[in-house]
């Protein structure tokens, strides 16, 4: 692992970008990890990370400014599609995009 700074911590644009939606068994209140309030029940199977519904989307979770210095506020409790998505894939490339952002270096390991 590299000593420079991890490239999420200074990017948010998937954070800012997507719609996260997750099985309602991830919420804290049935056994999950999600902080009940930042989310919001879509189906009687499904919760969304509040605000990223939204136009623009904006993850209820996410502190400080896209591009400059992002965090996620429930980093160890946040649900399976966080978890799951990966820097430097297609996705993140799209997500940079959006917010004016180069693409990250391939082949880019922390």
């Amino acid at each position: 692992m590299s000593d420079a700074i991890h490239p999420c911590l200074t990017c948010g644009a998937c954070c800012a970008s997507f719609r996260v939606d997750f099985a309602v068994e991830e919420m804290q209140e049935l056994g999950g990890t999600v902080p009940g309030g930042l989310a919001v029940e879509v189906t009687s199977s499904t919760c969304r990370m509040r605000g990223t519904d939204h136009v623009p989307a904006r993850c209820a979770a996410l502190t400080g400014t896209v591009g400059v210095k992002a965090a996620c506020g429930i980093y160890e409790w946040r649900p399976s599609p966080c978890r799951e998505f990966e820097a430097g894939d297609h996705a993140c490339h799209r997500a940079r995009m959006r917010h004016g952002l180069p693409a990250l270096p391939e082949g880019l390991i922390f």
